[in-house]
């Protein structure tokens, strides 16, 4: 094989910066198709946004069946497998005529490929290219979403306006078969399979000092994890907890946030702008709590990341009686700059738990009830300004939520199996 002057993890980490700006944002871009879809069929709100909802529930069902196809056949078959599948649902969409095809399209096919491409996918197999840098890297690559987001959405919404919806959607799909059908063809499941070891460090000699072990708990280091093992024990529960809590908050929020600004006094064009801004403040966000876990601990992050949300939901109350765009300033870097840091250590965490030949089938089911968090966030929030009146109970649950996230993985421990690098200690002989 041709030796490249750098580690081929970076050459990883570069093509899942591509798929999840391209793949995230192609789904996220329904939001502005919708519109134009109501306008021209005039059906109403709830039966056109179903379609997106049915693609987060085929999004959770489908999320261990892709785990176990990434244990089995590695990350290029599930990579193509979600760029066929989305690319065909939005290649399709163009021919909606009647509510069900819109399921079928953008519901099925969509949400399918997006469990692929996404944060679930890409997190099977790149904490396996790096120890000492996972974090890092990780959050580089995630970062990918952000700078899609500020750069391929506003291109969807200009095609959108200059020539439709359909064209919009058809050129996506296109965009997505053209790009990402090759780019994903470079990727290899773990460094081993190029001969190499992770974050590129060569081989010691014999004569050599031990080399740090990251392993603090052998004997659960040891256990070969199945699904059946896992489920066994307090560990896999409380991230499901955690993950649960994590997705539930970011959801909620991202949902409802617009829409609330506006009712307690700001522009729609203020509103839309702070949702904008959320995600470039995730970019650099991702990257430094990514880079930071790399030395003080998953954990950490991740309570710093759950509370990032919780101050986002208390500045969204304090704005009802204080509305001021200082305190939206505030709120967005808390939601992005902090809130988003959770993706750059979601696969990390489960990693330094679980890893093993199992670990994307553990991952799978672990996302999907983090799934069923996104999908309950939304809808509970809802519920509960429908029944109340106002936001405040909704958001007050938000708090709770996020410290009951930060929590959970506190006590799952990822840092009582294996130490980040900033924590590293010399493996003792046994």
């Amino acid at each position: 094989m041709l030796r490249l002057p750098f580690f081929y993890g970076w050459v990883i980490v570069a093509v899942t910066f591509v798929t999840m700006g391209i793949g995230v944002n192609a789904r996220t871009s329904f939001s502005l198709l919708f519109s134009p879809i109501i306008d021209e069929f005039g059906w109403d709100r709830g039966t056109t946004a179903g379609a997106f909802s049915f693609g987060f529930v085929i999004s959770a069902l489908l999320s261990p069946a892709m785990g176990r196809l990434m244990d089995r056949t590695g990350p290029r078959t599930v990579m193509e497998l979600g760029t066929l599948l989305m690319a065909g649902g939005l290649l399709l969409a163009p021919l909606t005529r009647e509510p069900w095809h819109l399921y079928l399209s953008i519901g099925v096919l969509v949400g399918a490929g997006s469990i692929c491409l996404g944060y679930s996918g890409q997190s099977l197999f790149l904490p396996n290219w790096f120890v000492a840098r996972r974090g890092l890297a990780i959050g580089i690559a995630f970062a990918g979403v952000g700078v899609g987001s500020i750069t391929l959405l506003p291109w969807v919404q200009s095609m959108i306006d200059h020539a439709g919806w359909r064209t919009a959607s058809f050129s996506m799909g296109i965009l997505i078969l053209v790009v990402l059908v090759p780019l994903n063809l470079l990727l290899r499941k773990r460094p081993e399979d190029l001969g190499l070891n992770p974050d590129g460090d060569g081989v010691a000699s014999v004569t050599a000092a031990a080399a740090p072990s990251n392993i603090v708990d052998p004997a659960w280091a040891a256990v070969d994890w199945t699904l059946a093992r896992a489920l066994r024990t307090q560990r896999f529960w409380w991230l499901a907890i955690g993950y649960f809590g994590a997705l539930y908050i970011w959801y909620a929020v991202q949902v409802h946030q617009t829409k609330y600004l506006v009712e307690i006094g700001f522009s729609s064009g203020t509103a839309a702008w702070a949702l904008g801004l959320v995600s470039s403040f995730g970019i650099p966000g991702q990257i430094a709590l990514g880079h930071l876990s790399d030395r003080i601990g998953r954990e950490w992050i991740w309570a710093i990341a759950s509370h990032g949300f919780g101050i986002c939901f208390a500045i969204l109350i304090l704005l009802q009686s204080q509305p001021s765009l200082a305190l939206v300033y505030v709120m967005v870097v808390a939601q992005g700059f902090l809130g988003y840091g959770l993706t750059s250590i979601m696969g990390a965490v489960v990693a330094e738990i679980f890893m093993g030949r199992s670990f994307g089938t553990i991952f799978g089911t672990i996302m999907m009830i983090a799934l069923a968090g996104g999908a309950a966030g939304p809808w509970v929030t809802g519920v509960l300004h429908d029944r109340l009146g106002d936001y405040n109970a909704a958001f007050g649950l938000g708090i709770v939520m996020s410290a009951i996230s930060g929590a959970s993985v506190f006590l799952a421990a990822p840092r009582k199996v294996r130490a980040v690098a900033g924590r590293l200690r010399v493996a003792k002989p046994a």
